[in-house]
């Protein structure tokens, strides 16, 4: 994507590519080829459990890779844990150019594997699951491409467009101002961050406040917990009452769960929100907030000026249209009250139509003031092509002996996708444990959602929402307020300086959540 001088965005080359995309995709439509899409997806719906000799035969002659076909998986996100706390490979890792040359190229050796070593059936999930056979050469191309559709045109594209909308979209509002930096100032950024995070998404709040949170801040000495405190809620515990709060839950909605469905996790987020809001509130009264000097004070209270929001006429209505489409134009759910299933990727384009409006109407001078761009987005889009694709085999291995894995109980799932959060990338460890549940031998009269136990689909998501926020490196914002924050001055803790300030605040926190609502949940 073009930057201009300023650091702002060239908008007629993005929406340029919008309008070419949203052309391609009318074309499309004129031949058929969504609707036709549509129509298999509804088929294949209409007919589940309903498999006939040959398609049960080709389901149990199924085998999973062998284990060594996770390593270009874990070669991956060991890069991104590693390479960035290097002294010799910082900077090369900084290049998108380069995350995405090494993103490719271990994607090529997972597609490989499948086309030259995979002997067995491989389910196909797009557009509609079926099964692919082995075609008995020593060179089968369907098995790559069945790969590079499940993990591209099934998961990786509605993904990136729904971050990418948000993403946009919410960089054309800008909000400015000087506040008194009392500790009920901030307690009270946070809480509506949390709020807003499950709504715009953990990186759209995010993105929306920290700089008016730095701002308000700047003539304070002890600044660093304050940003700590908003990467643990805003960037990460606040998103988990929809799916567009946070990656991992809409990786969730593609696999089948109801759109509301999070919003039974209010209790938890309630608890947990509540918690550190207060923890933050506490700590900032009887600790730093004590240790401003005076001369600090009276400089902030006579610099105060009102918060102003610019840019939300046009952009506030776009974000629920971004909303509204990922909740209604689900190809494989009719349109409520119809009885219309919506084409194939019409969501999609929708999302796309939107960013181009925010483009076209909203202020310019919103996004030089806010200094955005797409470097954030276009790392995320780069590293995320490797990441669905090279995860294929740990998913398929997981499909096939995720009962094997020990972990039953709601609390296990909840610290073991946790604890892989915390160390990997929270989207792509929700996926493995989400398949891993579905795996396992189904108990009569139990309630199930997308196939996975109600309670153990709860710890799931708790377990990859919440603990994101253990590392700079469990969800995607933790860096990039990180980096905004240490430009505009702060101090901020260093890798391990951060995981004890995670350590000594939220693990108490998640304990206690754990044995309310997922130990004891009727009690």
């Amino acid at each position: 994507m073009a930057l201009d001088e300023h650091g702002g965005t060239n908008r007629f080359s993005v929406s340029t590519a919008i309008g070419a995309i949203i052309l391609v995709y009318g074309a499309l439509l004129v031949a058929g080829g969504p609707q036709w899409a549509t129509r298999q997806i509804v088929a294949a719906q209409q007919n589940h459990g309903e498999a006939t000799p040959q398609e049960a035969a080709a389901h149990g002659a199924q085998a999973a890779p062998p284990l060594w076909t996770v390593l270009p998986f874990a070669v991956l996100l060991g890069s991104i844990a590693v390479l960035p706390l290097i002294p010799a490979t910082e900077h090369w890792w900084e290049s998108n150019r380069n995350r995405f040359l090494v993103a490719i190229g271990l994607s090529l050796i997972v597609l490989a594997y499948y086309a030259l070593l995979h002997k067995a059936p491989l389910e196909a999930h797009w557009p509609a699951h079926h099964v692919v056979e082995a075609n008995g050469s020593w060179f089968n191309a369907a098995f790559a491409k069945t790969v590079l559709a499940n993990a591209i045109l099934q998961e990786y594209i509605p993904f990136i467009v729904l971050l990418f909308s948000l993403y946009t979209i919410c960089g054309g509002i800008r909000i400015t101002g000087d506040l008194q930096a009392h500790p009920m100032t901030n307690a009270t950024f946070l809480a509506v961050g949390a709020l807003l995070a499950s709504f715009i998404g953990t990186t759209g709040a995010a993105m929306l406040f920290i700089r008016p949170l730095l701002e308000t801040n700047r003539e304070r000495k002890h600044v660093a917990h304050t940003v700590v405190f908003f990467i643990f809620i805003v960037c990460n515990c606040g998103g988990c009452l929809l799916p567009i709060g946070d990656p991992p839950l809409f990786l969730g909605y593609l696999q089948g769960v109801p759109f509301l469905w999070t919003l039974v996790l209010w209790k938890e987020w309630l608890f947990v929100n509540g918690i550190l809001v207060a923890l933050y509130l506490l700590l900032d009264t009887l600790w730093f907030y004590r240790a401003e000097t005076v001369a600090d004070m009276k400089r902030d209270v006579e610099q105060i000026r009102k918060l102003h929001v610019t840019g939300w006429q046009v952009n506030v209505p776009l974000l629920l249209g971004v909303v509204l489409a990922v909740a209604v134009l689900d190809p494989s759910k009719p349109v409520p009250g119809t009885d219309w299933h919506p084409w194939l990727y019409l969501r999609e384009v929708v999302q796309l139509g939107l960013v181009a409006l925010s483009l076209a109407l909203g202020q310019k001078q919103v996004r030089y003031a806010n200094r955005f761009n797409y470097h954030a987005i276009v790392e995320v889009a780069a590293i995320f092509t490797g990441i669905f694709i090279t995860m294929q085999p740990a998913l398929q291995i997981l499909h096939e002996r995720g009962s094997e894995l020990g972990i039953r109980a709601p609390a296990q799932f909840f610290w073991a996708t946790g604890v892989l959060s915390s160390v990997l990338d929270n989207a792509p460890t929700y996926l493995v444990f989400f398949q891993a549940a579905q795996a396992r031998p189904k108990v009569e009269g139990a309630a199930y959602v997308a196939g996975v136990d109600a309670l153990t689909l709860v710890g799931i998501s708790l377990g990859a929402v919440f603990m994101g926020a253990m590392t700079y490196i469990g969800n995607g914002p933790n860096f990039m307020v990180r980096a905004i924050a240490e430009k505009a001055g702060v101090k901020m803790p260093s890798f391990f300086g951060y995981m004890a300030y995670s350590g000594l605040i939220l693990i108490p926190v998640f304990l206690a959540m754990m044995w309310f609502y997922l130990l004891f949940p009727y009690h």
